[in-house]
């Protein structure tokens, strides 16, 4: 999101359109008033993204007193620049593809047919600033917390200070999240270019656009954009797409974007960049074949850095690095008076992992141990994610390779989705669901799901490792049919067939002989 400061000393979001300006007026009101600090609040939080956002919300409605402190814009990433714009374009982008594709399914689409990447993008905005309206410092405000907008700075292990103003605290948690990174790549700081900060500002399409990384940001982004008509170009240093993914797995994503248009170069080295006569080229030998690309835009998806700067933590005894606030698994920093959630202390940089650890702070930080309730941990949490290509991937709990590093023994039960019906019928049948179970048991360890709605279905996955559920539960559970969520049961009756020994079939077959 591309951003400069009006004479307010309000952002000014480009562009300034009506929605952008709705936008603003819920994240960081233009004419917004501090509240006066009355006494010492029992939570001071830095940063209103989802970790802020849910931290105030949960400890207002307990009946604390809590003060929230932003500086940019409440809503955070997710918001603003991350999962609700980029979800947003996405489903524009397939609805683009659906029309192309229309004919495999009986639709003739005749005449010209108009594509219009400024209503698209036009249409993003519209919604993100309907949905702003939940994360508004009105709404919040009416919740109970005493909303601040402006910097925030310890200025000692009991007080911080908002341009000004000192907010007494008996705890304070850490919330400021993360920004995009720039590697280092001879020439990238030589020209202007794009990150997910600033590529859902655009009103024009870019002709040509490369893409570094071949991460999740990038995949997502290349393909939207092959989608709308840009000629792609994504760059990855490893290769394929996608490389912590299972290999079948990001093959087909990979195979998807391709057919979409994408150029992928993996097993990129010496990326560098240039401007010649004013255009951006990209320079890249991916599998020993030398590329010069001229681009129009250049997006960089990799690289995440904590926003760690000006908040006086070295003052006040919290340890932090490259990677962000150090924290122990209850969240608590190395000053036991303050907490950290989100981007800015976990290796898992979701906005759902962000609520998730709102709710282990809320109980460590406002209920102490002597009270009886005992100490949240961050050691239980079974954390699923999702990568909204098409078809998406969706993981959770162990890969594989993370059982055979662990050294753990499991079985592996692959179902693909060729063999789904309601898969078939929807020509969306590229894909499989994989589950591993501890070896001679149903107990689920890891599961992955390529389809066009895995992120959908992985919950079932989840919910059934986090409630010690095996297999033998999702065998014996009715699901509706025709659903592609029925690959699931569908893994889960690939291991009940392996429980029917060639011992226990012959006694049956005894038995039944017996029976005649």
């Amino acid at each position: 999101m591309k951003t400069v400061r009006a004479k307010n000393h309000s952002p000014l979001i480009l562009p300034s359109d009506q929605f952008n300006q709705e936008l603003v007026s819920n994240v960081h009101p233009p004419q917004w008033q501090n509240p006066t600090p009355s006494g010492r609040y029992n939570l001071v939080i830095i940063g209103a993204g989802t970790a802020g956002l849910v931290t105030a919300a949960i400890a207002a409605a307990l009946g604390a007193k809590v003060a929230l402190i932003e500086r940019h814009l409440m809503g955070g990433d997710c918001l603003n620049v991350g999962c609700v714009p980029s979800k947003g374009i996405i489903r524009a982008a397939k609805a683009w593809t659906a029309v192309k594709e229309a004919e495999q399914f009986g639709l003739q689409v005749s005449g010209e047919v108009k594509r219009d990447f400024g209503a698209a993008m036009a249409r993003m905005r519209k919604l993100r600033a309907r949905i702003s309206h939940l994360d508004s410092a009105h709404r919040y405000t009416k919740l109970g917390v005493d909303v601040f907008i402006g910097n925030g700075r310890f200025t000692s292990s009991s007080t911080i200070d908002v341009d000004g103003t000192s907010l007494q605290f008996a705890k304070a948690v850490i919330c400021t999240g993360a920004r995009a990174a720039a590697p280092p790549i001879p020439g990238l700081d030589q020209v202007n270019y794009l990150t997910n900060e600033t590529i859902f500002s655009l009103t024009d399409l870019p002709a040509r656009l490369g893409v570094i990384g071949a991460g999740p940001i990038g995949c997502e982004i290349a393909q939207s954009f092959a989608r709308f008509g840009s000629q792609v170009f994504l760059v990855e240093a490893m290769h394929g797409v996608l490389p912590n993914e299972d290999t079948d797995a990001s093959e087909i994503v990979e195979r998807s974007i391709l057919r979409d248009g994408v150029k992928l170069l993996c097993c990129g080295k010496d990326l560098n960049i240039k401007l010649v006569d004013g255009v951006k080229h990209m320079s890249v030998d991916s599998h020993g074949q030398q590329y010069d690309i001229p681009v129009d835009e250049i997006l960089v998806g990799v690289g995440r850095t904590p926003n760690t700067e000006g908040l006086g933590l070295e003052t006040i005894g919290v340890n932090f690095d490259r990677k962000g606030v150090t924290v122990n698994h209850r969240l608590q920093t190395t000053n036991p008076k303050i907490y950290a959630a989100g981007d800015i202390c976990s290796p898992f940089k979701f906005t759902h992992t962000a609520d998730a650890q709102a709710q282990i702070v809320i109980q460590n930080a406002l209920f102490p141990h002597p009270l009886g309730l005992g100490y949240a941990s961050t050691d239980n949490l079974i954390i699923p994610w999702a990568t909204y290509t098409q078809p998406e991937i969706a993981h959770v709990g162990m890969y594989e390779k993370d059982t055979q590093a662990k050294g753990i023994e499991v079985d592996t039960f692959t179902f693909p989705l060729n063999e789904v019906d309601r898969a078939i019928l929807d020509g969306e049948d590229e894909g499989f669901a994989r589950v591993h179970v501890k070896k001679g048991t149903d107990q689920i360890v890891g599961a992955t799901i390529v389809a066009t709605h895995a992120g959908d279905m992985i919950s079932e996955y989840t919910l059934a490792m986090k409630g010690g559920l095996g297999l033998n539960t999702i065998a014996s559970t009715i699901h509706p049919y025709p659903t592609q969520a029925e690959v699931i049961k569908k893994t889960a009756n690939a291991w009940r067939k392996t429980t029917l020994t060639e011992r226990k079939k012959q006694f049956l077959s005894k038995l039944f002989a017996w029976s005649r």
